[in-house]
């Protein structure tokens, strides 16, 4: 069993995968007849660590994004190459993985925390209730969201909504860093205090860093309330308002050379 498990030649990565999994899913029915002690043994270092179904379910781990998926070039290739994620618990849960929508070369990218019930099933960001507002507060300001990139913090729906733990964000967040590095904005708005203080590594408080300019990894950062956040607080409003004609105004002054990025 050892030798056909490191027998690799002529087999691509991808390949010799497959076939342990397809070996070791083997093993753990013989081990549901002949016990969990069954092919365990000192020379036999792989199964000798873990329990085969564990080390069934590490490798299917592993296989479930592709390895060359930092190195990816385009936004399609990367939303190929992680489109099976199960690198967290949530994976094995959602409906859709939620990638993100919009222009690849927009110059503002807009990031929130996490997709909801309605981006779940359809595998689209902000289309439920906050997303129909986001729609109409970037038509206020002369967008719309074909001319931006809308993206999360993490990828899959938290059950029941709740706040993304941060063992999820950290699985999830370079998703969202490789796609920062092919888009290249000029411009990112951060949809709520946990998108925020996620891309800002702080702990802030909204009022003390919305309407407020942060430098992100070279690009300007803004931060704005959640659409959500709006629904259940129509008063905010007025503060959103100020924070996406403050995003126009920088957009627009960097277009016209007033700015440099």
């Amino acid at each position: 069993m050892a030798n056909q498990l490191n027998n690799s030649t002529n087999e691509s990565t991808a390949e010799r995968l497959e076939r342990i999994i397809a070996q070791t899913e083997r093993i753990i029915e013989d081990q549901k007849i002949f016990g969990e002690t069954l092919y365990l043994s000192p020379e036999n270092n792989m199964l000798d660590t873990l329990s085969a179904k564990h080390q069934c379910a590490e490798i299917k781990v592993r296989c479930s994004v592709s390895a060359d998926w930092r190195t990816c070039a385009s936004l399609p290739q990367l939303q190929e190459a992680i489109h099976a994620c199960i690198e967290c618990p949530i994976g094995a849960t959602r409906t859709n993985l939620v990638f993100g929508s919009g222009n690849p070369d927009a110059d503002i990218m807009i990031i929130g925390e996490a997709p909801g019930a309605d981006e779940d099933l359809q595998g689209l960001p902000f289309v439920g209730a906050a997303g129909q507002l986001l729609t109409k507060i970037l038509a206020a300001i002369g967008f719309s969201r074909d001319e931006v990139y809308i993206a999360n913090i993490i990828k899959c729906r938290p059950p029941g909504n709740r706040m993304p733990e941060k063992s999820e964000v950290a699985a999830c967040e370079p998703y969202l860093h490789r796609q920062i590095e092919i888009i290249k904005p000029k411009f990112i708005l951060a949809l709520g205090l946990t998108a925020a203080n996620t891309l800002l590594k702080t702990q802030n408080k909204m009022g003390d860093i919305r309407g407020k300019t942060f430098d992100y990894h070279g690009v300007s950062m803004l931060v704005t309330y959640h659409p959500a956040a709006l629904l259940r607080n129509p008063n905010w409003k007025t503060m959103a308002w100020e924070d996406v004609k403050l995003l126009r105004r920088m957009h627009d002054n960097w277009k016209n050379g007033e700015i440099s990025q």
